[in-house]
């Protein structure tokens, strides 16, 4: 029976190793999709003022254990959206960490992972609370600082806001690896 384990465990490791080299992608980062989801209003079509956060995969291995976080700012009437996030890649080229840019597309594939929304603020609410989310991200404290874990990172920006901002009851997810570093 002793003379079994150790087929068993070359076979379970096997097995593992396996299905961990299937969740590495193939593609380089430049290769895979940055494509819109199709989740995000059109600004064009939309008026009203939106507040949106997003999550995906993180790129290759690391998604099977953490995502991607993102926030998107359209203000009232505004023809696209100001999105900010933390990117690490930034930091080692000697650039702050936070980026900000415009879109109409916030809601891009985050190479390759397709996002979902964890939280949208629409109308009134947004308007209001618009202000106080761009003042929180003026005063974020690790602007230039990435690290992947325990953090700063790219869902530590998310959760700062979400604790300047308690009106957003901002609830990241759970694979939002560093979200808790901001507390």
């Amino acid at each position: 029976m002793n003379s079994l384990k150790p087929k068993y465990l070359t076979v379970l490791l096997l097995i593992f190793s396996s299905v961990l080299l299937t969740g590495c992608t193939s593609k380089k980062w430049y290769e895979t999709s940055r494509e819109p989801a199709g989740i995000a209003a059109n600004p064009a079509q939309e008026p009203e003022a939106i507040i949106e956060f997003y999550a995906a995969d993180a790129f290759s291995w690391r998604g099977w254990f953490a995502v991607h976080t993102w926030v998107a700012i359209k203000e009232k009437d505004a023809s696209e959206y100001t999105v900010f996030e933390v990117v690490g890649w930034r930091v080692k080229r000697g650039l702050p960490a936070l980026k900000e840019y415009k879109t109409t597309t916030p809601d891009r594939y985050w190479y390759g992972a397709k996002p979902e929304k964890i939280l949208s603020v629409k109308g009134d609410k947004a308007a209001q609370l618009i202000p106080k989310v761009l003042d929180a991200i003026k005063v974020y404290p690790w602007k230039d600082e990435y690290t992947l874990f325990p953090g700063p990172n790219s869902n530590t920006f998310p959760a700062w806001i979400g604790l300047q901002v308690p009106e957003l009851n901002l609830d990241m997810p759970f694979r939002a690896i560093g979200s808790g570093y901001a507390d």
